[in-house]
């Protein structure tokens, strides 16, 4: 995690007009398949990202972590949250970690691994996201 303390004008130097590449690390070192992250899905977010101001809040998301971790600490001194929760992670990236990690703050937890998948999974596995999603939220009603 200590990667996500760098940032500043510099990154944002660094990356102008070159989103992309920048992008393309991380869809394909972090997905099970990269050829899932296609080229269409690849060109909208890079040109997303290009936008006046995208990748400074896409950096400041991150930057903001340390931040987080205090609030996050100071809302658990009133107790943990009582409302339903999908936790859902790629098989090949967070996994069951995403059900740990929300019972940490939530007592209403249902956790999904989906299978043969990465960290980008509406890009990775939109149906079976999609269902997930559609079935905890049908349940609910």
């Amino acid at each position: 995690m200590w990667q996500f303390g760098f940032g500043g004008r510099d990154m944002e130097r660094l990356v102008a007009g070159r989103e992309r590449i920048y992008l393309d690390r991380f869809w394909n070192d972090f997905s099970k398949d990269p050829t899932r992250f296609d080229e269409a899905k690849r060109r909208h977010y890079a040109a997303l990202y290009a936008r006046p101001g995208a990748i400074r809040a896409g950096f400041a998301q991150f930057a903001a972590f340390r931040q987080d971790a205090i609030d996050s600490k100071a809302f658990l001194e009133h107790g943990k949250l009582s409302i339903p929760i999908l936790a859902l992670g790629g098989e090949a990236a967070f996994g069951p970690m995403m059900g740990i990690v929300m019972r940490c703050v939530a007592t209403d937890v249902q956790d999904a691994i989906i299978a043969d998948c990465g960290h980008w999974i509406m890009e990775e596995q939109p149906l079976a996201t999609t269902k997930l999603v559609v079935d905890f939220l049908s349940a609910l009603s």
